[in-house]
C-alpha cells in the first residue's frame, strides 16, 4: 500500500479523496494555483505544492507540474479526480512511465473508451447493446442527410470529441440533417481540434441509466447497480439517484453484465462507469464510458456501502477486490443534488464572489465512513469566508441523503435544502427544491427532457408555489414578534412608559413591481422565554415554537406539532425594515408592521427603479474578455457587443436595439460586478 499520494485535483473531489486517505492512513499531497491559495483541499491535505496561475491551462493541466510535485513531495501515486487529466490517455501513460501509479484505469482503456467512434466499435464486438447508427466519420453534409434517411427519423448527429453539450443535434427531417451536419462539425472543429461526426437513432423518451463498474488487475470486474441520471439541464446533471425508479430488475442485471462485458473488453482495472441511453419500453443502447470517478458516485456508496475511493486506491495497488458480485447489496435509496453557483432566476448564469455565509445542513453520515448511513452527508471544497473563484466549474457542494425508499430520501431532501444556507452569491437551491417538489418527479416520471419541458421559459420565482403560503406569513410574524421582544427588554426606558408589544400586525408582502399586499396578523399568548406563540392569519390558527434567535440564518422549529425548517435573513431588497423567509424553494420578502405603520406606508409613493435600457449589464459576475464596440459607432439591433467569461462558461452580449455608442464603461481583462454597465448608447 502506498505511504503518500497525491491529488492532481481542486475544491470538493480533492476534499473527498483526502478523507478516504485519512482513513487508511496514507499521506496526502494537494496542488493548487494562485486562485486556490487559501483553499480548503490545501489546508486538509498532509502537504501542498503550488503549480501555477489561476487558469486551469497554467496550473491542473500541466502534467510537467504534477509529474514534479510528485517528484518533490515522494508521492508514489496520483489520484486524478474528475475533469481536469482524469481521462487524458496520455497523462495517464506518462505517470507510469515515471515511476507512479495513477489511481485509475490503464492508458489503453482510457484511449479505447474516450473516441466515441472507436468505442462503439468496441461496445458492438463486445455484444453490447448499441444505437442504430452510421459509426464511421461522415464526409458530408449530402451523405449525412442519405444516412438519416435510411436510420429513421429523429436522429443524433454528434461529434465523435465531443462532450458535456458541445458538438450535439438532434434532427426531424432532411433540412435538420444538412444543417445540424454542418454546425457540429464546425462546432467540433473549433471546440475540441477534431471534426469527425458521426450519426445515431434518437431515443425518444430517453433516460439516461449509467452502470457503476469496478474492475483490478487479476481480471476480476463487477457492477455496483446503477445511478438515474436524466434530470439534466443543458446536458449536465442536476439530481442523480439510486437504484433507479424505472428499471425493473431484469433490465438492470441486463446493463449490469453488458457493462461487465465492455469493462472485460478493455481490460478495465479501476472505477468506471457505462452509460446507457434508455428508451421508454427499457430497450437499452450503450452511451459511452467514462473511465474516472464520476461526481455522483456518493449516492452508489449510499446503497452498496462501499468506498469506491478507497477501492479504486486499493486496486491501483494491485489488490484484488474484496468482493464478488453476488456480495453487491442495494439497500434503501439515495439522492445527491448538485449545489452550484448560478442564479436559477437568471437563466442559470455562473453567480462568483465570497461566501459570506456558508452553513450547510447537519451531517449524519460522511464521504469515507460506510457505516453511517440513513442520512445526510455534505461534499463541499469550500468553507464560510472563501470564494468562489471565476475560473473553474460552478460546484460549490454535493448534498447527498440516504433513506429506507425513495419517498424517505425525497422527504430527507427537500429538509436538507431548507436548511442548506449560502449568503453572499446565488446558488440553485431554489430550483432544485423546485424540482423536488414536481409531482412528476415525485412519482418517478420524467426523462432527459424533463426541465426543458417543464421550465421552457426558463425558471421563474413565481413557478414555485409553496403548500401553505399562509404558513410563510405566520412565520415572518412570529420572526418579529421575536425581535420585537429585545426592544421590549431593553434597559433605562422611562418608568411607566415603557415599550408595550402589541398583538395586532400586518404582514405587507413586497414584490419587485412594488404592488404591496397587505395582509392582517394576530400574535397571541407569546412565551419570551420557550419561543413559544400562536398566529392568527388568514382565519387560520398557527402553533408555532421556537427558540430562534436574532441572527441566526436558520429557523428551526414547530408548527402545529410538526418540526420545520426555514431560512431568515433581514434588511433584504435594499429594505432595512424586510425580512425574507425561505422554506421548500420559496421565499417571502415582507415587512411587518403596526397597524397604524401600515397606514402610513401605504400613502408612501412607489420610487420606480432607474431606467438602464440605454446601458448594456454584465448579467453575471465575470471577467470581460472583449469588448467589441468604441465610442461613436453605429450598432445594429442583435450585434455582438461584449464577451463576458465565467465558470468555462462564455457569455456573448448583444445590442438589445439600434443605437449609436455613447461611452464604453469597462475595460478589457476588468472582473465586473453583476449588472454593472458595459456600454452606454446615447
Amino acid at each position: 500500500m502506498f505511504d503518500k499520494i497525491l491529488i492532481a485535483n481542486r475544491g470538493e473531489i480533492a476534499c473527498r479523496v483526502i478523507k478516504t486517505a485519512r482513513k487508511m492512513g496514507i499521506k496526502t499531497v494537494a496542488v493548487y494555483s494562485d486562485a486556490d491559495r487559501d483553499a480548503r483541499h490545501v489546508t486538509l491535505a498532509d502537504e501542498s505544492v503550488f503549480i501555477g496561475a489561476a487558469p486551469s491551462r497554467e496550473s491542473y493541466l500541466l502534467a510537467d507540474k504534477i509529474i514534479a510535485a510528485c517528484k518533490q513531495t515522494g508521492a508514489q501515486a496520483v489520484h486524478p479526480g474528475y475533469g481536469f487529466l482524469s481521462e487524458n490517455e496520455a497523462f495517464s501513460k506518462r505517470i507510469e512511465e515515471e515511476g507512479i501509479t495513477f489511481i485509475g484505469p490503464k492508458h489503453y482503456s482510457i484511449a479505447a473508451m474516450g473516441d466515441k467512434i472507436a468505442s462503439k466499435k468496441l461496445a458492438k464486438e463486445a455484444k453490447v447493446n448499441t444505437i442504430p447508427g452510421y459509426n464511421d466519420a461522415i464526409e458530408s453534409a449530402e451523405q449525412a442527410v442519405s444516412i438519416a434517411k435510411d436510420i429513421g427519423y429523429p436522429v443524433m448527429i454528434k461529434a465523435s470529441a465531443g462532450g458535456g453539450g458541445k458538438g450535439l443535434r438532434v434532427a426531424f427531417n432532411d433540412k435538420e440533417a444538412f444543417d445540424g451536419f454542418t454546425s457540429c462539425r464546425n462546432e467540433a472543429r473549433n471546440s475540441f481540434g477534431d471534426d469527425r461526426v458521426f450519426i445515431e437513432k434518437f431515443v425518444e423518451e430517453p433516460r439516461h441509466i449509467e452502470i457503476q463498474v469496478l474492475g483490478d488487475s487479476h481480471g476480476n470486474v463487477i457492477y455496483l447497480n446503477e445511478r438515474e441520471c436524466s434530470i439534466q439541464r443543458r446536458h449536465q446533471k442536476v439530481i442523480e439517484e439510486a437504484p433507479s425508479p424505472f428499471i425493473s430488475d431484469e433490465t438492470r442485471k441486463a446493463m449490469g453484465e453488458q457493462a461487465v462485458a465492455l469493462a472485460k473488453a478493455v481490460k478495465y482495472q479501476s472505477a468506471g462507469t457505462v452509460e446507457f441511453v434508455v428508451g421508454k419500453d427499457q430497450s437499452f443502447y450503450f452511451l459511452e464510458m467514462n473511465t474516472r470517478l464520476q461526481v455522483e458516485h456518493p449516492v452508489t456508496e449510499c446503497i452498496t456501502g462501499l468506498d469506491l475511493v478507497e477501492l479504486m486506491i486499493r486496486v491501483a495497488a494491485g489488490e484484488r477486490l474484496p468482493l464478488a458480485q453476488a456480495d453487491v447489496k442495494r439497500d434503501g435509496w439515495a439522492i445527491e443534488c448538485r449545489i452550484n453557483a448560478e442564479d436559477p432566476f437568471r437563466n442559470f448564469l455562473p453567480s462568483t464572489g465570497r461566501l459570506v455565509r456558508f452553513q450547510a445542513p447537519k451531517e449524519s453520515m460522511w464521504a469515507a465512513d460506510t457505516q453511517q448511513l440513513n442520512g445526510v452527508r455534505v461534499d463541499t471544497g469550500v468553507a464560510e469566508g472563501g470564494e468562489i473563484p471565476m475560473y473553474y466549474d460552478s460546484m460549490i457542494a454535493k448534498l447527498i441523503v440516504h433513506g429506507k425508499d425513495r419517498n424517505d430520501a425525497i422527504a430527507k431532501m427537500r429538509e436538507a435544502l431548507n436548511a442548506f444556507v449560502i449568503r453572499g452569491i446565488s446558488s440553485n437551491i431554489p430550483f432544485q427544491a423546485a424540482l423536488l417538489a414536481h409531482p412528476r418527479f415525485v412519482a418517478g416520471d420524467f426523462n432527459t427532457g424533463f426541465i426543458a419541458e417543464q421550465y421552457a421559459g426558463g425558471f421563474k420565482a413565481e413557478q414555485v408555489q409553496h403548500d401553505d403560503p399562509d404558513f410563510l406569513v405566520a412565520l415572518a410574524a412570529f420572526t418579529h414578534r421575536r425581535m420585537l421582544q429585545r426592544a421590549s427588554g431593553i434597559s433605562g426606558q422611562l418608568r411607566g412608559h415603557e415599550y408595550k408589544v402589541g398583538e395586532e400586525f400586518v404582514v405587507v408582502k413586497l414584490d419587485a413591481a412594488g404592488q404591496h399586499q397587505r395582509q392582517p396578523v394576530r400574535v397571541t399568548d407569546y412565551e419570551a422565554q420557550s419561543g413559544s406563540t400562536v398566529v392568527e392569519a388568514n382565519g387560520r390558527r398557527f402553533s408555532i415554537n421556537s427558540n430562534w434567535h436574532l441572527g441566526g440564518a436558520r429557523i428551526r422549529g414547530t408548527v402545529d406539532g410538526k418540526s420545520f425548517t426555514a431560512q431568515v435573513e433581514r434588511g433584504v431588497a435594499k429594505n432595512p425594515l424586510a425580512t425574507r423567509i425561505t422554506h421548500n424553494g420559496t421565499r417571502l420578502d415582507a415587512m411587518v408592521l403596526t397597524p397604524r405603520a401600515a397606514r402610513m406606508h401605504a400613502l408612501m409613493p412607489f420610487k420606480a427603479p432607474p431606467d438602464m435600457s440605454r446601458f448594456v449589464l454584465s448579467p453575471m459576475p465575470g471577467l470581460l474578455v472583449d469588448v467589441a464596440v468604441q465610442p461613436g459607432q453605429k450598432v445594429q439591433a442583435g450585434e455582438r457587443v461584449a464577451v463576458i467569461e465565467a465558470m468555462k462558461m462564455e457569455n456573448v452580449l448583444f445590442a438589445a436595439a439600434d443605437g449609436v455608442v455613447a461611452k464604453v464603461l469597462a475595460n478589457k481583462g476588468e472582473s465586473l460586478a453583476v449588472d454593472q454597465a458595459i456600454v452606454e448608447f446615447e
